[in-house]
């Protein structure tokens, strides 16, 4: 506060305020790759078909664990896979 206090007595150049923007570029967004896009549902597709199948493996050989152990990884990774594709800059 007492710098700005100072400030308010001393002279200031004309262009001060213009001199702490250099450039200002404006880039458009790069369009969505629709083959990338039909890759990601398919990817998608499988992890839903490697689910079932491990539902029903685990449930019809009785393996003494709980699905979501294999489950889970895979659909979180999917997931942060496509969010980085989604939300790229």
């Amino acid at each position: 506060m007492l710098a700005d206090l100072f400030q308010l007595r001393a002279r200031r150049p004309a262009d001060y305020e213009r001199a702490f923007i250099a450039e200002v570029s404006v880039r458009q967004r790069e369009p969505r790759n629709p083959k990338v896009e039909k890759l990601i549902l398919i990817c998608w597709g499988l992890i839903a078909v490697k689910h079932v199948a491990v539902i029903w493996a685990v449930h019809h050989y009785a393996v003494p664990f709980n699905q979501l152990w294999i489950n889970a990884p895979t659909f979180l990774l999917g997931l942060l896979a496509t969010a980085v594709y989604y939300l790229h800059d």
